[in-house]
């Protein structure tokens, strides 16, 4: 089993938790009963309740093996803990592309990344380029669009 670490928010831990929770509890209960009621219709070969409902337990289980997974080894980022010197996981960074408006990320793990609300991993290619960089620098940034460069203007 892989044990690298997880990187969540306390927020994103307790969603993932409580999703968690939910799939070992209500969602395998509500799969198991599913399931016996497909298999009581008869000749399983032909069941698309039992199929549709077989697969629905495959995804089921490997979602929960992937929580489990990810909840093993969590290390949780402070949001708002302080200034940083360089950019890393739990900074709020503030970045400018040329003369395009400045934009702000907050540099999450890639279970909690949601570019469109601000979250980018810092295993995306920005993310990965503005690791380890401060305040003034500028970075480059290899992208599907071609390269760009982005200049640290504040990090928080």
């Amino acid at each position: 089993m892989n044990n690298k670490p997880s990187y969540l928010t306390a927020e994103g831990e307790a969603k993932l938790r409580a999703e968690l929770e939910q799939l070992k509890g209500p969602g395998r209960d509500a799969l198991a009963k599913r399931l016996r009621t497909a298999i009581q219709q008869g000749d399983l070969s032909e069941n698309a309740d039992y199929i549709q409902a077989k697969e629905d337990q495959g995804f089921l289980e490997g979602r929960i093996q992937e929580l489990t997974q990810i909840l093993s080894n969590v290390i949780i980022i402070e949001e708002g803990n302080g200034r940083h010197e360089t950019v890393e996981i739990g900074a709020k960074v503030t970045i400018q592309e040329d003369e395009f408006p400045e934009e702000t990320y907050f540099i999450v793990g890639p279970q909690e990344a949601d570019p469109r609300n601000g979250r980018i991993s810092h295993k995306s290619p920005i993310g990965e380029a503005l690791l380890n960089h401060a305040e003034g620098e500028t970075v480059s940034v290899s992208t599907p669009a071609g390269e760009i460069h982005l200049k640290i203007k504040k990090i928080d």
